[in-house]
């Protein structure tokens, strides 16, 4: 079920609606830039602000020509509340119930990067202690080691909102990885970033030597420092990182914010 009309510029919606319209349009064609996307597949999700419903690009859209007006609005029950376009199924299956039911899930970004999906195809995916990058993510990543097949219902959804609990990264067993944040700039930091920790242990699996991890005091010392270190004026890394990598798609793809 869905509207036939699509409003297409920035004056048919409210300010805090387009903004996070033209932000989650930035994450994908970002994704793209920086080789996190497969083609047509995978989602990018956010809350409407203030509405029970999500943003969903159209199915069939490539990552690289997403815009802030072509975004679906989604409702939790998957009627088409805005926009036009085919609904993905699986997209609904595992997004909605992860919006409805975890709090801190506003922006829901799935993926199956190379690097941290070839991590859950091994016996044991678990990110390891070996560097700084990594222990600073060990503590917010859940587990999911039950692969069933494609989703497409959403009881699979709701499976995986228990699993999260509060954490901010789900690895997938057999899949890929999903972030939850409260903001797409930390959904999309957390995604880059665990991308990169991957490779780096796949890279450090690949010499054949043993890994060697860190100490648990030296990971708690870590783990508390960073935590409380990281306030900028009241923002975090991550809202300092997704405006950077923002300006690089204003001067490359300004389309991307129509």
């Amino acid at each position: 079920m869905q509207q036939k009309v699509q409003a297409d510029t920035a004056k048919d919606y409210i300010e805090v609606e387009w903004q996070a319209r033209v932000d989650l349009a930035a994450a994908h064609r970002i994704a793209v830039m920086e080789g996190l996307h497969e083609g047509i597949f995978n989602h990018l999700t956010l809350r409407v602000p203030g509405k029970d419903r999500y943003y969903q690009i159209p199915f069939g859209t490539h990552w690289s020509e997403v815009t802030a007006s072509c975004f679906m609005e989604v409702d939790y029950d998957g009627v088409t509340q805005r926009g036009a376009g085919h609904r993905e199924e699986s997209a609904y299956a595992i997004h909605a119930p992860l919006h409805r039911d975890v709090e801190h899930a506003a922006c829901v970004m799935h993926t199956h990067m190379p690097f941290a999906s070839a991590l859950t195809r091994l016996e044991d995916p678990r990110i390891k202690p070996i560097g700084q990058t990594e222990v600073l993510l060990m503590k917010h990543i859940a587990y999911d080691m039950d692969y069933a097949g494609p989703a497409f219902d959403s009881g699979e959804g709701c499976r995986l909102a228990d699993i999260v609990g509060d954490k901010t990264i789900l690895f997938m067993g057999n899949h890929g990885v999903t972030t939850i944040a409260k903001s797409v700039a930390e959904a999309y930091d957390k995604l880059y970033y665990i991308e990169r920790a991957a490779q780096v242990q796949l890279y450090a699996m690949w010499t054949g030597q043993p890994l060697k991890e860190l100490s648990p005091e030296i990971i708690a010392t870590t783990q508390n420092a960073i935590g409380t270190a990281n306030q900028f004026d009241g923002k975090k890394p991550w809202d300092f990182h997704f405006a950077a990598l923002k300006r690089i798609l204003d001067r490359k793809e300004p389309e991307y914010a129509d």
